[in-house]
């Protein structure tokens, strides 16, 4: 069993942990090309190319207070993932960016910055691109959505709403 973490975006993270947390893989995936539709189309390939049957998959959903340039990409290249994954019969949980950020930190609201250390703290795991950051942090929730493995009270309260099983009932749909 691996547990995938996608973070969307013109340089996608993809990161692959195994059942006990341990790096198989992360890298960012940066499309050649500068057409957007080829770059969308790059990045689909390649997360598929990556990914196999029984994957727990968590890819962090839409920033929807994303302003400005880009923003239209990153929508198109969101929804060609999970069409790409809706294909392939894969399922996937969708994690809020601020849920991403409360798993790390304990803080939605945190920068990107300020997720490096808590990170190292928490998995030993750094990386220079906050992209391959965000899907390590993904791919840690995919994990402890099936096995149960956190650390802390607050990743279990994210893990409790992405399941459905919170009191608070703000879940996200897994599909």
């Amino acid at each position: 069993m691996r547990f995938i973490g996608i973070d969307p975006s013109g340089q996608t993270g993809f990161v692959i942990l195994d059942r006990d947390g341990k790096l198989l893989d992360g890298f960012e995936i940066a499309p050649k090309d500068k057409d957007k539709t080829k770059m969308i189309d790059e990045i689909v390939t390649e997360i598929e190319e990556n990914l196999e049957y029984g994957d727990v998959i968590a890819i962090e959903g839409f920033s929807f207070n994303s302003k400005g340039k880009g923003v239209d990409f990153q929508y198109g290249l969101g929804h060609a993932i999970r069409l790409e994954l809706y294909r392939s019969n894969k399922s996937w949980i969708e994690v809020t960016p601020s849920q991403v950020k409360k798993f790390a930190t304990g803080n939605g609201n945190t920068s990107k910055e300020n997720m490096i250390i808590p990170i190292l703290r928490h998995w030993n795991f750094e990386h220079t691109s906050n992209n391959v950051r965000d899907a390590y942090v993904l791919a840690q929730i995919a994990r402890a959505t099936r096995l149960g493995s956190y650390l802390t009270k607050y990743q279990q309260d994210v893990t409790e709403t992405l399941l459905g099983t919170s009191k608070s009932k703000q879940t996200t749909k897994a599909i």
